[in-house]
């Protein structure tokens, strides 16, 4: 079965505070962190990569990770635009950054022919999830009628913090299936165990909550699900509401509690990094340096 990772990489970036986030080097050879995603989807079983990028860093992109990776497996690319809105429908004035995880995965409509899994860019995921999702998406993804058949890698929350600001993280309840019940977000301050509701309010966690860092197989008819959801969406946006966002989280949860999806949760040990924040790069080039000196990484990735 063919199995597409797609990255989403359109992200602009705001809090990284200096250049293009995605594209900052993290290995000793300059790796960026999509470098070693890659590499890991490889080795996994996956032979399809689309980038999901904007169109303003297009150049930057090719240039620094695109043609490397080009030569080593099908590339394609998706853009998340702003203006990319069904028909009928206009960008309210004031709107600046585009609509969400969810219109990005839209925008691969019609360049998959399978399952697919859906990372972030900034995110290293660590190997194991990789492998856990290609073996399931390719082996046990099956479709019931009116079902999507889909799943996620689960992380330990205390393997997914930062020291170095607030982080959203989706607290997920597991069924006794092992299939998803509700994922629900929540803000976390400076890699502590506080954390907070959209309302604001505090709420009680445990360090060994299961999570959700967007890493999600899905099956190729879920695009149709988020072509049809996306103008009811936007119908629902408050008039003055300028940063709404269709989330693939949240999709996905409504999709569950209305019986037209079953998520497996597929643990993994793995220990996340990110770059949130421009404090963020060095932790991951140093956790970058120890696996690589343990034989984890070779020094050059390809």
């Amino acid at each position: 079965m063919k199995t597409t990772l797609v990255i989403m990489a359109a992200g602009i970036g705001s809090r990284f505070g200096e250049g293009i986030k995605q594209l900052a080097p993290v290995g000793p050879k300059g790796e960026i962190i999509m470098d070693y995603s890659i590499h890991d989807a490889l080795q996994a079983g996956f032979d399809k990569v689309i980038f999901i990028i904007r169109r303003d860093i297009e150049e930057d992109f090719k240039n620094i990770i695109g043609r490397r990776i080009e030569k080593l497996v099908p590339v394609e690319y998706a853009y998340q635009e702003l203006a990319d809105l069904p028909d009928g429908y206009e960008v309210p004035a004031g709107r600046t950054k585009p609509w969400g995880t969810g219109q990005a995965v839209l925008s691969i409509k019609g360049m998959v022919d399978g399952p697919f899994l859906v990372i972030n860019a900034d995110d290293y995921y660590g190997k194991q999830g990789f492998c856990i999702i290609h073996d399931y998406m390719a082996g046990e993804m099956q479709e019931e009628a009116g079902v999507y058949s889909m799943c996620m890698g689960g992380y330990v929350l205390s393997n997914t913090l930062s020291d170095n600001g607030s982080v959203t993280r989706g607290v997920c309840k597991v069924g006794k299936d092992g299939c998803l019940d509700t994922v629900t977000e929540i803000r976390m301050e400076d890699g502590k165990l506080l954390a907070f509701d959209g309302q604001g309010n505090p709420v009680a966690v445990s360090p060994s909550q299961t999570v959700s860092m967007n890493m999600w197989g899905l099956p190729k008819g879920f695009l149709d699900e988020l072509e049809t959801r996306f103008p009811k969406f936007l119908d629902s946006v408050k008039p003055g509401d300028l940063k709404a966002e269709f989330l693939l989280p949240q999709i996905i949860d409504e999709l569950i509690h209305e019986g037209k999806a079953k998520v497996k949760v597929l643990p993994t040990p793995d220990k996340w990094y990110g770059v949130t924040y421009k404090e963020d790069r060095q932790a991951v080039a140093d956790a970058i340096k120890a696996m690589v000196e343990a034989g984890v990484y070779k020094e050059g990735l390809f």
